[in-house]
């Protein structure tokens, strides 16, 4: 059975409704997953095709989405089904039509209400998943500084060691790691429900201009750490961040910890890509040092 056939068997057994595609289309876009569009004629979906060790992401990936949906706060594609064939795993999606242009201010209340929907019992998540190809670690932690130096810092540091990155940033990097209770003084973060990938790419709108997120790295942290990813690229638009402040103010620390939260993202860049990363997590590595030493 070709791979298309198999996938739109189990979109029939998932839906408990006739599916054959007559037609399949490349979708580009996508680093890591192949993405193309199956469709027969009334019904459209959206799916994702890997080599078959690529199950564990995208299980992961219909965790977070579900767990999004669930909230009730903010669109996302349903999940249809997940699975294996021919040799090959894939993920079916809901297919959306993301040509409208929202205004940006309605992302901002949605991403507020995301956040403040529901509180976790913890740091963490239910399972580790994945940021980009790279694992991302989800051990269970009370304490919101020391899960993010053992889960995000401190691993990425080290797989940046492994990939050969300057002394400098290995030495200065885990010595910010040992201060970074520092920047919390104060500050008491709540486990909020965070989509946890939340670049530019990730993000956008239906044609009526509804906001829609996809590609989440869920988990439970600090709503600060979405909020930090939406201006490490851009992409959010004016008003965003203005109609969040004003739906959930935050605390004025956020201006040097967001450095913090997005240099897990720097890393993470670095040890998938290489290049400059390596030179923009040194800066960010000294801009935050020189804040607990001064």
């Amino acid at each position: 059975m070709a791979l298309p056939e198999a996938i739109s068997a189990a979109i029939c057994a998932a839906l408990g409704v006739p599916f054959h595609a007559r037609s399949q289309r490349a979708v580009g876009g996508g680093c890591i997953h192949r993405a193309l569009t199956l469709e027969d004629g009334s019904r459209r979906f959206f799916v994702k095709v890997n080599e078959a060790a690529a199950a564990p992401m995208f299980e992961a990936e219909a965790d977070g989405l579900e767990a999004i949906a669930a909230s009730g706060t903010i669109r996302v594609p349903a999940v249809v089904t997940a699975g294996m064939a021919e040799g090959q795993a894939f993920l079916v999606l809901e297919h959306l039509d993301l040509g409208g242009h929202g205004d940006p201010r309605d992302m901002g209340r949605a991403l507020a209400a995301l956040h403040r929907s529901s509180g976790g019992p913890h740091f963490g998540w239910r399972r580790d998943n994945f940021i980009g190809a790279t694992a991302q670690l989800n051990a269970p932690d009370g304490d919101w500084p020391r899960f993010f130096v053992r889960q995000r810092l401190r691993p990425q540091l080290e797989w940046a060691k492994q990939r050969g990155c300057s002394r400098r940033l290995c030495d200065e990097g885990n010595l910010l790691a040992s201060r970074t209770g520092e920047f919390f003084d104060g500050y008491k973060p709540l486990p909020s429900l965070l989509h946890g990938d939340l670049w530019g790419g990730n993000a956008g709108n239906l044609e009526d201009g509804t906001p829609v997120i996809f590609d989440p790295a869920v988990y439970w942290g600090d709503r600060e750490a979405d909020l930090a990813m939406t201006e490490l690229f851009g992409g959010f638009g004016a008003g965003f961040l203005a109609a969040y402040r004003e739906a959930w103010p935050l605390d004025a620390g956020y201006a040097v910890r967001k450095t913090l939260y997005n240099l897990y993202h720097v890393l993470n860049h670095f040890n998938l890509f290489g290049g400059g990363y390596a030179g923009q997590a040194e800066h960010m590595v000294a801009s935050l040092l020189a804040e607990v030493r001064g």
